[in-house]
């Protein structure tokens, strides 16, 4: 079914909107990832550009009711473009006492509160950390609050059908989505085909969640919880979308790009979160032809994905900042080899296993620098979820022409984050050749094999071994220029550095310059990378409708920079770095072009709210 009509009084009180944020919480059980992706779904379908951001609890089982085990899943969505999944809340859903006690700050005043107030007992209360019941004392009545029994309405909805206790508790989830769809003018349809295509196996479960998504959406309508909130679609370029989290980004562009440039895709990953929901997700997809290794460690993984490449495919592997840090040797071995390699990096807040659950952007300087000896390598950050797709092929690209590894910078808030997506076909993407060695490549009188001769990029060639003519030798020992044999000689040492060095500099004349968004030149340049892009831009289009002279710009490629970068910055009388560490970027930049930037650091787990931003952007413009 789709949604049933409104009775005229429902229809009187609707309110069109622009926007809105929802944010579903509850217990790790109690489904509300679930209800977010289903939502979701349902705003994609009808035509509203997203964002979402999953927030799992860090422990994996944290004693159900208490603080530690809340869950939640935030969308935005509306009929402009979406860059953040929200700052206040304009909805909250706390399925107990603990949701609400560690969400309802995000609420807005005057915000919907949507409680399962059966789940407000003395031992509730207690776990949570509430000396009263806050649906009694007056602490919530800056809000709209919807205290509605949902375990009792969810039980009454499923009575007839022959279920257990648990399987009955398990549907409150989809009450509560469906009194939310009825509140946002969701369709059901989409929600209702998932749970056909999900428990067909299952018919009581499945009519138990059909039933209780209905029973909540009528429920809404029958009892008049409106208004309700009318939301009208986007306006986008024709064309095919799909909501796309950041990992479905990476696993994406990682199968296309293979495809794309013909070869074998050979990924390796350690069964650890969160990386390893690459490796999760690939395996699920058996109709693509690529190689998956389930390696012991990170470590380990990297020396998989560089064996894959040393034999002529492209070798990738993902992991997250400590992982990172194991794996610093074999990305040595990497770069004195020179072969191609994809190395994704999830970052985390650490340092140590940190908060395993929270996005942070610390890991830069290790990228960048964490490695023994003179190791550059190229890096790269994705700027939002379906970014993800666009920054792995590029990564790919880059890897095979110049033959080196390349480091992905993702995060937490990028990975487990979705937004629309518009599907390209293979002509829409660009195509990149890979040219690897023949025997025809041979120099001299014929009989040799040069593996460091290199071409005009600085790049070697790629050599696959068994190819006839082309047998060489390939250690971590230091290489003699062009033949690759074994060489200590310190002129030969020096000249190889800077090759490697050199190499990975003329990567800045194969990539786009540096974009600027709002005026060439003014007071204040506001840049960004990776997760930081998405309140950057809202809060300088904020700034600038009411005519400030301020741009934004993100980095895609952190090293090499692109070479307008000094250019750039130079425009602008000052800049400001808004980053989730300490000031990693910050230090870079200062460092390399004498630029006297102001940092904006923030280490707490969570991303950058947009007022958060404009409130250093006021500061800024305020200061002569």
């Amino acid at each position: 079914m789709t949604s049933a009509k409104k009775s005229p009084e429902c229809a009187a009180k609707a309110q069109t909107c622009d926007a809105a944020t929802i944010r579903f919480a509850g217990d790790a059980g109690d489904g509300m990832q679930l209800a977010g992706a289903q939502f979701t779904l349902a705003t994609a379908l009808a035509g509203n550009d997203f964002r979402t951001l999953p927030d799992p609890p860090a422990e994996i089982r944290a004693p159900a009711g208490t603080l530690a085990g809340v869950a939640g899943f935030q969308i935005r969505f509306g009929k402009e473009n979406v860059h953040t999944p929200g700052d206040a809340l304009d909805t909250l859903v706390a399925m107990n006492p603990a949701a609400l006690q560690a969400n309802r700050a995000d609420l807005s005043p005057g915000g919907l509160l949507l409680v399962n107030a059966d789940a407000f007992d003395i031992s509730e209360l207690h776990k949570a950390g509430f000396a009263v019941n806050p649906l009694e004392d007056g602490s919530l009545q800056s809000f709209r609050v919807l205290a509605l029994p949902l375990s009792q309405l969810n039980r009454q909805a499923v009575a007839s059908l022959k279920l257990n206790p648990r399987e009955v508790e398990r549907c409150r989830n989809f009450f509560a989505l469906g009194v939310v769809f009825w509140l946002y003018q969701r369709s059901l349809e989409p929600t209702l085909q998932w749970i056909g295509r999900k428990f067909a196996k299952n018919p009581a479960i499945l009519e138990a969640n059909s039933r209780t998504l209905k029973a909540g959406y009528h429920f809404g309508e029958t009892q008049s919880l409106g208004p309700v909130r009318k939301i009208e679609g986007a306006c986008r370029a024709p064309g095919r979308y799909r909501k796309l989290t950041g990992y479905e980004g990476l696993a994406l562009g990682l199968v296309t790009a293979a495809q794309n440039a013909r070869l074998p895709l050979v990924f390796a990953g350690a069964p650890s979160q969160p990386a390893a929901n690459v490796l999760h997700l690939l395996a699920e997809w058996k109709h693509h032809a690529f190689r998956l290794l389930q390696a012991e460690d990170d470590l380990a993984a990297l020396c998989m994905a560089l064996g894959a490449s040393f034999a002529g495919a492209l070798g990738a592997m993902a992991t997250s900042g400590p992982g990172l840090s194991l794996s610093s040797e074999a990305l040595g071995l990497a770069v004195a080899t020179e072969l191609p390699c994809v190395v994704v990096n999830i970052q985390r807040a650490g340092p140590s296993t940190g908060m395993p659950s929270n996005p942070e952007q610390a890991d830069l300087l290790q990228a960048l620098f964490g490695r023994h000896g003179e190791a550059p390598l190229v890096v790269l950050a994705p700027c939002s979820p379906a970014d993800c797709f666009d920054t792995i092929y590029e990564a790919a690209r880059l890897a095979t022409r110049y033959m080196t590894p390349v480091v992905v910078l993702a995060d937490l808030h990028l990975a487990q984050g979705g937004e629309a997506w518009k599907i390209r076909t293979p002509a829409e993407l660009s195509a990149f050749a890979v040219q690897q060695a023949r025997a025809a490549d041979r120099q001299g009188n014929g009989t040799s094999f040069e593996p460091f001769r290199r071409e005009v990029r600085l790049a070697r060639p790629w050599a696959v071994p068994g190819t006839r003519g082309l047998e060489h030798r390939l250690t971590g020992l230091e290489k003699e220029d062009g033949t690759g044999d074994v060489c200590y000689d310190p002129q030969n040492h020096q000249k190889m550095v800077d090759a490697r060095r050199l190499k990975i500099d003329n990567v800045a004349h194969d990539i786009a310059p540096l974009a600027v968004l709002g005026p060439d030149q003014g007071d204040l340049l506001v840049l960004g990378w990776g997760n930081t892009w998405g309140a950057i831009r809202s809060a300088v289009t904020r700034a600038q409708k009411l005519g400030r002279p301020i741009a934004c710009a993100c980095l895609r490629h952190l090293c090499p920079l692109p070479k307008n970068t000094e250019e750039v910055l130079r425009r602008y009388r000052r800049v400001l770095v808004p980053e989730l560490n300490t000031g990693q970027l910050l230090m870079v930049l200062r460092a390399r072009f004498l630029i006297d930037a102001v940092g904006l650091s923030k280490v707490q787990g969570r991303p950058f709210l947009i007022r958060e931003i404009e409130a250093k952007i006021e500061e800024l413009l305020t200061v002569e």
